[in-house]
């Protein structure tokens, strides 16, 4: 078990991860067919893997709406660096059961 005082640093710096990972993407000049297009959606990854972890340590019990999010974010980039394993069809089953 995770102790609060434990919890509360890795979110801190969870967020200061966050913020440089976020501005980061929004400086990065690539738009989708650059050639640098790539590293931008890995920066991007790396922002909602954050939000992730912010996610599952927030609060003592684990939000599966906030979860479901995060995932789908997630599946939804990685597909374009995983084309072949499908994980954009999952992210969208995973978007539609949210809405339930």
């Amino acid at each position: 078990m995770m102790e609060t005082l434990n919890r509360e640093t890795v979110l801190a710096m969870s967020a200061q991860a966050h913020a440089w990972t976020e501005q980061a993407y929004r400086e990065h000049p690539a738009v989708r067919g650059d050639a640098e297009w790539a590293e931008k959606q890995r920066l991007l990854m790396a922002d909602m893997a954050l939000h992730l972890l912010q996610t599952a340590l927030k609060k003592p019990a684990l939000e599966s709406q906030e979860l479901k999010k995060n995932l789908y974010s997630i599946l939804t980039i990685a597909d374009g660096f995983l084309p072949d394993q499908e994980l954009k069809s999952f992210a969208d089953r995973l978007y539609l059961s949210t809405e339930n």
